[in-house]
Order: structure tokens, then C-alpha cells, then sequence
């Protein structure tokens, strides 16, 4: 089979299975309309939970930074990119969540991936939860170490792989929230037995921080644990893009020594970094933003519960809608288009067969009608 043959063969498979994937150019996207074409759509697409890609204060932070330290960094930290802005916002990322240090990553992705490359040796394993981001996972298995996987959100299935005897060290591997069930892992239980058996943890917190917790401070303040790491990311409720590592010390040093996402990679431009302090200082002062994603997320739930569609048990800005086959999300995805809705269509393999499904976010930029609108065209489209 020559390289033609291998592309055309998975993009037919990819086609034939209704999961051929494509990106949608937009004029305007991430809050609570998006407009393609010059059509305007109710967005409820966006991780943007908080509104703040659109926030005043933050888009005039970034203008500034731009402004004082032009519009990129002009390296990698370890060279020339490392600004006196990064600096700042680490301490301030560390002072809110409480950990030593914190290390800033130009994505969530790399950030996932640099720290199971950099950690883990062919002697040590790895267990994470099934349902794992494909970061996460995708790092697992190209990493030395074996990989294991536990039952989602299953302390027992957690606690027997950990008992198996084993010669190195052994990390687990979780996140707060998960982006295609919007469920919550038991993460206080999980710290526990994972302490028990002298293994290192490692939470992602993406879908978490911002909106969960006091003052924001994500899924592991929620639960009152300290995981060894824990990974925030800034393109969720913070509105921009990025993301940090939280550690002690020593991980700290460690991670600038040997993570080489960290080293060789651009730094996060610093008008970016001045953009995101903004960005926190209003997610640690303004309760309102989360207590109207609440009432947001229980108006849905309410009314959702009445659709002929399985509504996953999720409490967060997550709302998954599950149709089952492929195609008939697409299908009801398109229906919803027409009617003025933006919704995505997630199919597999980013989901198990069968649980191809409408993934629902909701903001703090809804308004209870642009909620009661979506369930009134949900119950028609499907009934």
C-alpha cells in the first residue's frame, strides 16, 4: 500500500463510519452567539463558561501587553521568552490555588504531555481513568511505562490496579470534569488511595477551574485535595488559551530540566499572560458569573429532563444529550442549525460507539430564554 493509498483509505473509512470531521470558519464564535455565513446562531458550543473572551477588562490588559511587550515573546523561556508578566501571573496562579509553584505551558495539550514524558521511566506504570483526554492518554501510551487503565470514576478498579504488585513507581492519572460526560471524578477518594500506595497524582483540571471551588479554584479545591500535579487550563472559563502546571518545588525544577514542551517550545506571548491575570482577578472577585452558570445549568437540567433523549447525570456546564448512532446526531445537529442553534455533533472514536451525542455547553452569558428557546426547538426536532 503506498503512503496515497493508506491517506485515502482511512479518510474513506472515516467518511463510510459518518465520523469524518471538518472545521467551520467563523466570523464570530466564541460567546454566547456565533455567526457563519452572516447567519447568527445561539451558541451552545463554547467552552468559554464565564464569558470571558469577551470581558472588558481582560481585552484591555491584553491590548496593553501588547502594546508594552509587542505581540509574541520572541522564544522559549529557557532563551529570551521568559517575561517578567509570566513570572508575575505564575505567582499569582500559585498564591490562589495554593501550591509552591506554578509553570506555564503554551497549551493544555503539551502541558499533558510534556509531564508524563519528562516523569515516567520503563520500569514505572501508569493508571489512568478510562475516559481520559486523549492528551493524557495519547502520552500514556507513547511514554515507557506500562499503562492501565481503571473503570471510569471507579475507586475499586483504581485500588486493585494500584495493589498489583509492580517494580517502579507508579502515577495516576485523572481529570476534574470530564469533557464528553461532564461528570465529576471522585477525586478525594482517589487522592486517598493513591497517597496509601505511594503513587504520584496527577488531576487535569480543565473543565474545573474558573467555575468550581471557592473563588473559582476548580475540582480539587471543591473536594478539599492537593493532587502532586495539577494541570489548569485558560482556554475554558479563563476565555483565552494556555495552560499551568501547579507543583512543589523540586516537580518545579524538575519539570524546567526535563519537560521539553517547557524548554523547547515559544513561551505563551506576555501581553497573553497580562491578558490572563486579568482574567483571574475577575473569576476570584465576581460570584455573580458563576451563581448565573448555575441557575443556567439547573433551568436546562429542568427542562432537558422532558426530551425524548438520554440527559447524561451531569451538574456542570456540560450537558451531554445522547442520540446513538452517527448519523442521527448529525442529523438532529443540522435540524438544530436550521433553527437558529449551534450545538456539536460528537461522535465516535472521541466517544464510545453507540453514544455518538449532542454535547450541550452552557454560560454564564445564556439567558434563561436563550435556554427555554433551545428546549422548545430540542422537544420539537425531536418528538
Amino acid at each position: 500500500m503506498t503512503w496515497q493509498q493508506r491517506i485515502d483509505s482511512a479518510l474513506e473509512q472515516r467518511r463510510a463510519n459518518d465520523s469524518f470531521r471538518i472545521r467551520q470558519v467563523n466570523q464570530q464564535g466564541s460567546g454566547r452567539y456565533l455567526v457563519q455565513n452572516q447567519t447568527r446562531y445561539l451558541n451552545f458550543s463554547s467552552n468559554d463558561y464565564l464569558g470571558m473572551s469577551h470581558h472588558a477588562q481582560v481585552i484591555q490588559a491584553w491590548q496593553q501587553g501588547a502594546e508594552t511587550y509587542g505581540v509574541g515573546s520572541g522564544g522559549s523561556g529557557h532563551v529570551t521568552g521568559y517575561h517578567e508578566t509570566h513570572q508575575q501571573f505564575e505567582q499569582q496562579l500559585a498564591d490562589w490555588l495554593g501550591f509552591p509553584r506554578a509553570l506555564l505551558f503554551i497549551s493544555g495539550f503539551a502541558a499533558n504531555q510534556a509531564l508524563i514524558a519528562a516523569l515516567t521511566e520503563k520500569s514505572d506504570r501508569i493508571i489512568a481513568d478510562k475516559l481520559s483526554h486523549a492528551s493524557l492518554l495519547e502520552a500514556a501510551m507513547n511514554s515507557p511505562a506500562q499503562l492501565r487503565r481503571f473503570t471510569h470514576n471507579d475507586v475499586p478498579s483504581l485500588q486493585a490496579l494500584l495493589a498489583h504488585p509492580h517494580e517502579g513507581q507508579q502515577l495516576v492519572v485523572t481529570e476534574g470534569v470530564f469533557s464528553m460526560d461532564g461528570d465529576a471524578a471522585p477525586l478525594a477518594e482517589i487522592a486517598q488511595i493513591s497517597r496509601n500506595a505511594g503513587a504520584l497524582l496527577m488531576v487535569d483540571d480543565a473543565h474545573g477551574i474558573g467555575v468550581m471551588g471557592e473563588e473559582g479554584r476548580g475540582s480539587c479545591d471543591q473536594q478539599q485535595i492537593k493532587p502532586d500535579l495539577l494541570v489548569v487550563t485558560f482556554g475554558k472559563a479563563f476565555g483565552a488559551g494556555g495552560a499551568a502546571v501547579l507543583c512543589s518545588e523540586s516537580l518545579a525544577d524538575y519539570l524546567l530540566q526535563f519537560a521539553r514542551h517547557l524548554i523547547y517550545s515559544t513561551a505563551m506571548p506576555p501581553a497573553q499572560a497580562c491578558a490572563l491575570s486579568a482574567a483571574l482577578n475577575v473569576i476570584r472577585h465576581d460570584e455573580s458569573r458563576r451563581a448565573q452558570l448555575r441557575a443556567n445549568i439547573a433551568h436546562f437540567r429542568s427542562g432537558a429532563a422532558q426530551l425524548p433523549l438520554k440527559l447524561m447525570a451531569s451538574q456542570t456546564a456540560i450537558q451531554p444529550l445522547i442520540v446513538g448512532e452517527n448519523q442521527a446526531a448529525v442529523n438532529l445537529a443540522s435540524t438544530m442549525r436550521e433553527r437558529g442553534f449551534w450545538m456539536t455533533a460528537i461522535r465516535p472514536p472521541t466517544v464510545p460507539p453507540g453514544t455518538a451525542r449532542l454535547r450541550v455547553t452552557l454560560t454564564a452569558s445564556h439567558t434563561a430564554d436563550d435556554i427555554d428557546k433551545l428546549l422548545e426547538a430540542l422537544y420539537d426536532a425531536t418528538r
